[in-house]
C-alpha cells in the first residue's frame, strides 16, 4: 500500500469508528445542549473538549508554519490567541452568576434587542462559514495539491463522514468524541515530537535559539493575538455554547485550564517547524517533515490533522444547528437539526474550490468583530442600544481596511509582517470603544 492508501484507510476507518462510537440522540436536549442521563459535562471532559475544538487543523497547521517562518516566537505568537479562553471564562461566568444571563443571544436581545442579535448572529454564521472550509483545506494537502482531484475528493470524503457521526448525536457526539480526540492528539503530539527531538544536530537549544523576539520576526502577530482575544471568542459559538452547560463554577475552571493547556499544546507543535527551519525546509512546515522521516511518522502528522479537523467540524455542525434551532428560534426539532447541520456543510465546503487562505480565516475574521470588545468588557455597564450598532460597524469598517490593505501607513508604527494586522486592530479597538461609549456620554 502507498502512502494515500494509508491515509485513506486512515479517515475511513476512524470515522467509522467514531460513527459507531457516538451517541445517538433522542431528545432535543441530548443533540442541542449534549444533556446525557440528566448530567452536564464535568471539568475534566470540557477542558478537553474546550481545548481539542478549538486546536483546528488550520491552528496547528499554522503553528507549524509560524515555527518555520519565526522560529520559536512563531508559535508564541499564534498561541495567544489562548487568552480568549480565560477572557471568556470569567467574563461568562460573572454574566450567568450576576446578570442570570442563560447565553450570549440571550444576553445581547435583553441588553440591546432582537435587531442586535440579528446582526451578531450573521456574524458568526460567517465564522461558522469560515470554519468549515479552512480545516478541510489542511486534510485535502495531505492528498495531493490544491486543484488536483484527490485533493478535492479527500475534502468531500472527509466532510461527509464527519457530518455523518455529528448527525447521530449532535452536541452529544461532538463532546464525546471530542475526548476520544484529545486523547489521541496528546499521544500522537508526543510520537512527533520524541522522533524530532531525538535527532542529533536538534536540541532544546537550537529551539530557544531559533526566533528573535522582535515586532517584525512574529510579535506584531502575538500583540495581534492578544487585543484580539477581548472579542474574539464571543462571536465563535463553538467556544461559547460550551461556556453555558455546565455550572458556572464548572465552566469558569474548564475555561482558565484550556487557556494554558490549550496555548502549550500550539507551542509544542510549532516545534515541528522551528525544526523545518533548522533543516531548511520549505513549504508546508508538517508536510515537510513528516515526509522527511518517512511514512510512518507522515501518517501521524496526518492522523493528527484528521484528529483536530474533525473535532472542529462537528462542533461547527453542531453550533450552527443550535443558532438556527435554539438561538434563533426557527425549529427547535431533531430534523430541522440535522438538516442544519447538511446546510452548513455544504455552504462552507464551496469555498475549498475558490483557491482561499487558511490563516485569513482568523486574522481577517479576528478582525472583523473587534467591535464586541466594549460590549463584552463592559457588558454590565448600562449602555444605549445604539453603543452597539456603532462599535460592531466601526470594527466591521477595520476589518475592510484590512481585506483591502487601505489603512493610513503613517498609522503603522512598527515593520515587518503584521504589522498591518497589529495596528489596525489597536486602532480599531481604541474607535470601537470610544463610539461605544459616546452615547452614554451624551445621555449623561
Amino acid at each position: 500500500m502507498s502512502a494515500i492508501d494509508y491515509q485513506w484507510a486512515l479517515i475511513i476507518v476512524s470515522s467509522l469508528m467514531l460513527f459507531y462510537l457516538s451517541p445517538l440522540a433522542k431528545t432535543t436536549d441530548q443533540f442541542f445542549r449534549a444533556v446525557r442521563k440528566q448530567k452536564t459535562p464535568r471539568t475534566f471532559i470540557l477542558t478537553g473538549s474546550l481545548i481539542i475544538s478549538w486546536i483546528f487543523a488550520k491552528s496547528i497547521t499554522n503553528a507549524a508554519n509560524l515555527g518555520l517562518e519565526f522560529g520559536i516566537v512563531g508559535g508564541v505568537a499564534y498561541a495567544g490567541y489562548y487568552l480568549s479562553f480565560a477572557v471568556a471564562g470569567l467574563i461568562i461566568y460573572n454574566m450567568r452568576t450576576i446578570g442570570g444571563f442563560e447565553s450570549i443571544h440571550h444576553f445581547l436581545v435583553s441588553k440591546f434587542g432582537r435587531g442586535a442579535m440579528s446582526l451578531f448572529s450573521v456574524l458568526i454564521s460567517i465564522r461558522l462559514f469560515n470554519e468549515v472550509w479552512s480545516n478541510t483545506l489542511v486534510i485535502g494537502n495531505y492528498f495531493g495539491s490544491s486543484g488536483t482531484r484527490p485533493f478535492y475528493l479527500s475534502i468531500i470524503v472527509f466532510t461527509l463522514l464527519t457530518l455523518a457521526y455529528t448527525i447521530k448525536g449532535g452536541l452529544s457526539s461532538s463532546i464525546f468524541t471530542d475526548i476520544i480526540q484529545m486523547g489521541l492528539f496528546a499521544v500522537l503530539l508526543m510520537v512527533i515530537l520524541s522522533h524530532v527531538l531525538s535527532v542529533e544536530d536538534f536540541n532544546t537549544q537550537d529551539i530557544i535559539r531559533s526566533g528573535t523576539w522582535r515586532f517584525d520576526l512574529g510579535l506584531n502577530l502575538f500583540f495581534a493575538a492578544l487585543i484580539q482575544s477581548f472579542s474574539y471568542p464571543f462571536h465563535d459559538p463553538v467556544l461559547t455554547d460550551r461556556a453555558f452547560i455546565s455550572s458556572p463554577k464548572v465552566t469558569r475552571k474548564s475555561f482558565l485550564w484550556a487557556s494554558v493547556l490549550g496555548a502549550l499544546c500550539i507551542i509544542l507543535f510549532s516545534i515541528i517547524g522551528v525544526y523545518a527551519k533548522t533543516q531548511g525546509m520549505e513549504g508546508q512546515a508538517a508536510v515537510e517533515v513528516g515526509k522527511a522521516f518517512g511514512i510512518v511518522i507522515l501518517l501521524v502528522i496526518n492522523f493528527i490533522m484528521i484528529t483536530s479537523a474533525a473535532s472542529t467540524l462537528d462542533s461547527t455542525f453542531s453550533s450552527f444547528s443550535k443558532l438556527l434551532a435554539i438561538d434563533l428560534s426557527f425549529k427547535k426539532s431533531l430534523t430541522f437539526g440535522r438538516l442544519s447541520m447538511v446546510i452548513i456543510a455544504v455552504l462552507g465546503t464551496i469555498p475549498v474550490f475558490l483557491d482561499a487562505e487558511i490563516l485569513s480565516a482568523t486574522t481577517i475574521s479576528g478582525t472583523m468583530i473587534i467591535g464586541l470588545t466594549p460590549i463584552f468588557m463592559f457588558w454590565n455597564m448600562d449602555a444605549p442600544k445604539i453603543s452597539f450598532y456603532l462599535s460592531v460597524i466601526c470594527g466591521l469598517l477595520f476589518g475592510f481596511f484590512l481585506v483591502f490593505e487601505t489603512f493610513p501607513k503613517a498609522l503603522i508604527l512598527t515593520e515587518g509582517k503584521y504589522a498591518l494586522l497589529l495596528w489596525i486592530n489597536v486602532w480599531g479597538i481604541l474607535s470601537c470603544i470610544i463610539l461605544y461609549m459616546i452615547p452614554k456620554w451624551i445621555k449623561k
